[in-house]
């Protein structure tokens, strides 16, 4: 991975930040847009700080980082027959009847 060192921090490219992660790089730019990973945008180019990064790991628990990953497929068009499928296997309904007779 090339990367840079300035002032003692590593810089990253949205492409080695995405490498780093093990994320699509339109994932990484959505996340740091809605403000949820830390980077600068310079000129319409994204930076990233690899210490930023590992203190924002570092940060998340388990169950903040799966609910970013969940968002990332939020427009994924096979998300509706996925979950029909898995609840079917699992023989119950994807919502409970909660009103009584």
């Amino acid at each position: 991975m090339g990367q840079h060192m300035v002032g003692g921090s590593d810089i990253l490219t949205l492409d080695e930040l995405a490498d780093y992660l093990r994320l699509p790089p339109e994932v990484i730019e959505r996340q740091v847009k809605q403000g949820l990973l830390p980077g600068r945008c310079i000129e319409s180019i994204w930076r990233f700080r690899k210490a930023a990064i590992d203190q924002w790991l570092q940060r998340q628990d388990s169950r903040t980082v799966l609910l970013h990953q969940v968002g990332a497929f939020l427009d994924d068009d096979s998300l509706p027959a996925l979950r029909a499928a898995i609840y079917a296997d699992r023989g119950r309904p994807e919502t409970e009847d909660t009103e009584t007779s």
